[in-house]
């Protein structure tokens, strides 16, 4: 009977050690390197083999190597489709994660009764009853899906070779265990072992699979990071469970771009697809208030309108207060300085707040100039006509700089009613049969003579 042999593993950034130490080195956490039983043996593949025979792969010159259009699954499911890049790609490992409740099993349910191909969901969590009913709320009858409950991987295989599915699902990979390792299900190890396994048989059957993980108190998907290096594919779900939006995103994408955003609204019968991004990021009001402004940005090729809300006010306490949600705090702080600086606007002593609404985090410098327009806007009480939007970003000279696709922006904003499109006059606009009304601006200071003449 073979030693049984134990390691000492780090709970939060998978780091492998030879002995128990109070910080891990790796990643200066306190109090998570654990110890695990581990059995050093020959590593089983993902089923038995009857007779294999080792195929000897050969160095080719890259001229000579072929160029295959990946295989893609159609989920029917059009956000998942555009986030993934087309589809699900033969083969591959997609790895979705997501807070607890935000909705990952009911989204990958939901994927799996829409697909015509058949699907074998394997759920470690739920039993066989709970799928049902959740699945009666998705009112989907017609489907292809069969549900497995369990969580040992040896046992998933042979129910796999008894199937024979089109697509794995597996809900999640924190529950699966393997016999091939002595530790418990979740830890490090296991994690690591039944991953490889999974990858191995999506690669030798050409099947893809969908993973569920779980993140851990940071934010980040639980187990070892090199979890997230070993799939192809690695999503991300977020929303806050008190509102009803979700929002799809690609952190990792072998087979497409990482750009691409998807949106859901969560329903009592599933997630309803939302086809039109801009009807949840701009808010409804009845009167026109001052410090709100629409900007124009791209998530991916999709072009989103969302509205930028900014609040200043006199500050009460002796150091002004800059707080902002959905927008990068140091760049609030460089736009401010940029108009204290070159316009001569005074609000070093002033609190200001900022708010992407929807919920979304936006990252695209072309909404400069929408929250310099609501900072100004809410500095001077002035409200700014809801038909109008911005699209540029602001130099730290106080210029106004061009963005990329400037006309896929201004034909959104065309498509979705606004007037007035105001954006740097540096930029390349190449078609010149726009219905809106086009305001080119240079510096700070032409903005605002235009907007609060």
């Amino acid at each position: 009977m073979p030693k049984t042999k134990t390691t000492f593993f780090c709970q939060n950034c998978g780091a492998q050690h030879a002995q128990w130490v109070g910080q891990c080195p790796n990643c200066k956490q306190w109090n998570t390197v654990v110890e695990e039983v581990i059995q050093k043996e020959e590593k089983r593949n993902w089923k038995t083999p009857s007779n294999t025979q080792k195929v000897v792969s050969k160095p080719r010159r890259i001229q000579e190597i072929e160029l295959n259009t990946e295989e893609r699954i159609i989920t029917r499911n059009n956000e998942l489709d555009v986030v993934l890049g087309g589809g699900l790609v033969k083969g591959s490992i997609t790895l979705l994660g997501g807070e607890p409740g935000i909705g990952k099993s009911t989204l990958l349910l939901q994927v799996a009764l829409q697909i015509p191909q058949k699907v074998l969901y394997v759920s470690g969590e739920e039993s066989q009853s709970q799928i049902k009913m959740r699945a009666e709320r998705l009112q989907n009858e017609d489907s292809n899906c069969l549900i497995l409950t369990e969580t040992n991987t040896q046992q998933i295989f042979r129910n796999v070779e008894e199937v024979q599915p089109d697509v794995l699902v597996i809900d999640s990979i924190q529950t699966l265990y393997t016999n091939n390792i002595e530790a418990s299900p979740g830890s490090i190890s296991q994690i690591k072992e039944t991953s490889a396994e999974l990858i191995k048989f999506a690669k030798e059957t050409n099947t893809p699979v969908l993973l569920i993980g779980h993140i851990n108190k940071d934010g980040n998907i639980a187990g070892p990071k090199i979890l997230e290096h070993m799939v192809d594919v690695v999503l991300q779900f977020e929303g806050d469970r008190n509102h009803t939006y979700r929002i799809l995103r690609s952190q990792k994408n072998r087979f497409g771009s990482t750009a691409e955003l998807g949106i859901y609204e969560m329903l009592s019968d599933g997630l309803r697809e939302v086809k039109n991004p801009s009807e949840i990021l701009i808010s409804e009001k009845d009167t026109d208030l001052s410090g709100t402004a629409i900007a124009s940005t791209l998530e991916g090729v999709r072009p989103l309108m969302i509205e930028i809300q900014a609040l200043v006010s006199t500050a009460v306490y002796g150091t002004p207060q800059r707080s902002t949600t959905g927008y990068n705090l140091k760049r609030l702080h460089m736009i401010l300085a940029v108009l204290e600086k070159r316009a001569g606007f005074k609000l070093g002593a002033k609190d200001v707040f900022l708010n992407v609404t929807g919920g979304i985090y936006i990252d695209d410098p072309a909404i400069d100039l929408a929250v310099v327009a609501a900072i100004l806007s809410s500095n001077q009480d002035i409200a700014i006509n809801p038909d109008v939007c911005f699209a540029a970003e602001v130099g730290l000279a106080g210029e106004i700089r061009p963005v990329s696709k400037i006309d896929q922006r201004i034909v959104e904003a065309e498509k979705l009613g606004y007037k007035t499109f105001v954006t740097s006059k540096y930029n390349k606009i190449t078609s010149k049969n726009h219905s809106i009304k086009l305001i080119l601006v240079g510096k700070i200071e032409d903005a605002f003579a235009t907007l609060f003449a």
